[in-house]
């Protein structure tokens, strides 16, 4: 039996599906690798050694010349990154689900229209609007402030549209119709009932968004010019800028950018395993 074809197939599909994973895997994760060892070599070291090989093992002095580099500079960046892409995803988060909640379980007129208007922002990217947001934040003088870079990244069409998804799946229409005949309002039958059936699928939609906005660039390079509104991705291109006359910057550069991709893959980490035991739960209901 183990010489049929269909077997053999069998098997060297799956042996090719694995290789192909593998080279995958690699090619995605060696730039990481790169920056870790990066990290961990004295500045010397960074232009004389092998870049895939560990040397001399100066992470902690490395880590500490990265924070305390212009007066702990650093620190502030990533506090920052911290404020926008926390508060950014959460607000965000719950803006998408109250309107994809509303498109999904609310008949009214223009509702299709307005839900492909959604579906035609996914397809605008980013950078072609910074310009319009820069003029019309420039108007209402929000420039260089944190709102300037917050208000943007509470919006998301496609977190609207995957939130409209999730409510169609998860929300059942006679749950909601119990809960009115029971005399809640439309707000408390949302937060009571639909908010907690669709909450393992917004986490989907707050990973999108934390990781947007943490990797978030070209709007806070249009939007500020005080460094004390940085966040890590503006702070380390602004480093990387001066290692021209600055070579010392470089290690710090590189530990930096080391230190801002662990926030993300912790809480990728957990967030994936909270998703995961929810979606679960929720099928077995």
């Amino acid at each position: 039996m183990s010489n049929h074809p269909l077997i053999r197939e069998g098997r060297a599909g799956r042996t090719a599906a694995m290789a192909l994973m593998f080279l995958l895997a690699v090619y995605f994760l060696l730039p990481i690798y790169f920056l870790i060892v990066a990290a961990t070599k004295p500045q010397g070291d960074l232009a004389s050694t092998n870049g895939l090989a560990f040397s001399h093992f100066d992470l902690f002095d490395n880590l500490g010349t990265l924070f305390g580099r212009s007066d702990g500079i650093f620190g502030r960046w990533a506090l920052n990154s911290v404020i926008y892409a926390v508060l950014g995803a959460a607000v965000g988060t719950l803006i998408s689900a109250l309107c994809g909640y509303a498109l999904a379980k609310f008949t009214f007129r223009g509702r299709e229209f307005l839900f492909s208007v959604i579906l035609g922002g996914v397809l605008v990217p980013t950078t072609a609007l910074a310009l319009p947001l820069f003029l019309l934040f420039s108007a209402t003088g929000i420039v260089n402030t944190y709102l300037a870079v917050f208000l943007p990244s509470i919006v998301s069409p496609f977190g609207v549209y995957l939130a409209r998804i999730f409510a169609s799946a998860a929300v059942p229409q006679e749950i909601l119709e119990s809960a009115r005949l029971d005399g809640a309002g439309e707000f408390r039958t949302f937060f009571s009932v639909a908010f907690r059936l669709m909450a393992p699928s917004l986490v989907t939609i707050f990973l999108f968004q934390f990781v947007a906005i943490w990797n978030n660039f070209f709007l806070p390079m249009v939007m500020l010019q005080k460094e004390s509104l940085f966040p890590i991705t503006l702070g380390l291109y602004q480093w990387n800028g001066q290692t021209a006359r600055a070579p010392l910057l470089q290690e710090s550069v590189i530990t930096g950018s080391l230190v801002s991709i662990v926030p993300v893959i912790i809480l990728f980490i957990l967030l994936q395993r909270f998703w995961r035991t929810g979606l679960a739960a929720g099928s077995l209901k």
